[in-house]
């Protein structure tokens, strides 16, 4: 495999390019004035007017929609590694607002398609054989996005099998791995400077992104997360995963059976074919609920376009490119906080999150649980077709903010989809329940984990992690004693190519970044401004 996840190490990155291809995104937000919106020129101060006119603000996309619609703009414009940030920064209301959250949910990660016959070349040289050796059939693209498309096609199996192959496109991963290391520059310089910057972990958040797009740019990973969901939910009798075809899938190509389905999306189609709208919804729901919380393992991409009902309607989920992952700690989180609020315990849904460190020792629990029924009584008591479980979330996020929670890498996607699974179940069924719906996921989870059986495994993983511990103790008792006696010396003390390593290492740094980063400072300063305005 390529060193794709290699986009991650961006510190090696040069600073002055990456201050450069920051400067041009400024520029880019500042002439689709999504940088320093006119909306709110008579609150800023005379220098950041001066700041906002030498950026190229004003220009013709000022008056142009909202703030939220023009930043969407300028994110498409700038790329699709911008607008996958642009996807995820919709699920952070609490840092962009959530007027510009709203519109930042309609980014569409849509481009046009590539030539058939470049597509043709990606399969020839990924299997080192003619397209007519794999396939008898290979049609023009069915369906384009910023890191893929996808082709109808026929094996040359006898008999010949429907399937669907992606094909990744020609230098994207360059195209990406530049991108993301602008980002992580901009992000760690912004959490240098910002206290709010280092609570939301914005580094942790472009490495999310990063990771996530990692795993789109090596089809064999979006295959093996194909394969491994499908595992996971064999026993699920209304879910089902199309099957890999891994003679054909490479690291640029993957190929998967062709779905015959009705898109979700259709709703009088699915009516046509016999399935109940409504019983869609719930099915969608608790798939992913269960994904969730009982596997810890979810498909994280559930739009309309990815889901299809089948004959035997079952839904049928396609397109593996962003999974997400819970541990054990974040499932037993999310799962008691929905169970806390499903039985509007709000106590219990407090000591959770303070048995789980999220909210500060400081903080009494009693509080919390008074900010917690502020968020669920007003929900709650609405009709079924208002009570949002993606709006209790935000609401929830938004309130722990004040608790001084740090934000949580591992629910930045488990946010996002549940605000797109839930608005495609109301696609579904105006009047859904998804409170209802969720109900027997949830407690059939609690009872799973309260049983015997699982109390017994938790003992035994608990065992284990101290043998794994104590394994280490001889080391640790070593490495304490000997620091202690440095210190009772005078000082600890480095080997001495250390010394000279750091020391080169801070030279060279020194030599190429002082200057610079006083002046992304600055840069930095202005955007922090930007976001608390907005």
């Amino acid at each position: 495999m390529r060193p794709v996840f290699g986009m991650m190490d961006t510190r090696m990155a040069n600073p002055v390019t990456s201050f450069f291809r920051a400067w041009r995104v400024l520029r880019t937000l500042a002439r689709h004035d999504a940088l320093i919106p006119h909306e709110y020129v008579a609150l800023m101060p005379g220098w950041l007017k001066l700041v906002r006119r030498a950026l190229g603000s004003g220009g013709r996309n000022s008056k142009s929609g909202t703030p939220g619609e023009r930043l969407a703009r300028a994110l498409e414009s700038l790329g699709p590694a911008h607008v996958k940030l642009g996807q995820i920064m919709a699920t952070r209301p609490d840092v962009v607002g959530r007027d510009v959250a709203l519109a930042l949910e309609g980014l569409q990660d849509r481009m046009p398609p590539f030539p058939t016959e470049e597509a043709r070349a990606v399969i020839a040289a990924a299997f080192g054989r003619p397209v007519e050796d794999l396939y008898s059939i290979f049609g023009e693209p069915v369906a384009a996005a910023s890191i893929s498309q996808v082709h109808m096609a026929e094996t040359s199996d006898i008999p010949p099998q429907r399937v669907a192959v992606k094909v990744l496109r020609p230098g994207v991963e360059a195209e990406f791995a530049r991108d993301l290391s602008t980002l992580a520059f901009a992000a760690r310089l912004a959490e240098r400077v910002s206290s709010e910057a280092r609570r939301l972990r914005l580094t942790d958040l472009i490495r999310t992104l990063a990771e996530s797009t990692a795993l789109e740019l090596d089809l064999r990973m979006e295959a093996a997360a194909a394969s491994e969901l499908a595992e996971r939910t064999h026993g699920d009798e209304d879910f089902r995963v199309p099957a890999v075809d891994w003679a054909r899938t490479a690291e640029r190509v993957l190929t998967t059976e062709w779905i015959d389905g009705v898109p979700v999306r259709e709703v009088e189609a699915l009516r046509a074919a016999g399935h109940d709208p409504k019983q869609v919804a719930v099915v969608i729901v608790r798939s992913f609920l269960r994904q969730s919380l009982r596997e810890g393992f979810f498909h994280a991409d559930l739009h309309p376009g990815n889901l299809f009902v089948d004959k035997e309607g079952r839904l049928v989920a396609v397109d593996f490119g962003i999974m997400g992952r819970l541990d054990a700690t974040m499932r037993r989180f999310m799962a008691e906080t929905l169970a806390g609020f499903l039985a509007r315990d709000y106590v219990r849904v407090a000591q959770v999150h303070c048995e789980a460190g999220f909210v500060p020792p400081h903080y009494p629990v009693a509080t919390f649980a008074q900010a917690l029924r502020a968020i669920g009584e007003p929900i709650f008591g609405r009709p079924a077709r208002e009570m949002s479980m993606a709006k209790l979330l935000q609401q929830l996020f938004d309130t722990t903010r004040r608790f001084d929670m740090q934000a949580q890498p591992q629910l930045l996607l488990l946010q996002k989809t549940m605000v797109v699974v839930e608005g495609v179940a109301r696609g579904l069924d105006p009047d859904f329940d998804i409170w209802e719906a969720a109900r027997p996921v949830v407690e059939r989870w609690m009872l799973d984990r309260l049983a015997p059986e699982a109390r017994l495994r938790e003992a035994a993983e608990g065992v284990a992690a101290l043998g794994r511990v104590a394994q280490q103790l001889p080391l640790l008792l070593r490495n304490a004693e000997r620091a202690s006696a440095m210190l009772a010396e005078g000082g600890l003390r480095l080997h001495p190519d250390t010394a000279r390593q750091i020391a080169e290492a801070q030279f060279a740094r020194n030599k190429v970044t002082r200057v610079t980063l006083w002046l992304l400072a600055g840069a930095a300063g202005v955007a922090v401004v930007i976001w608390k305005l907005l």
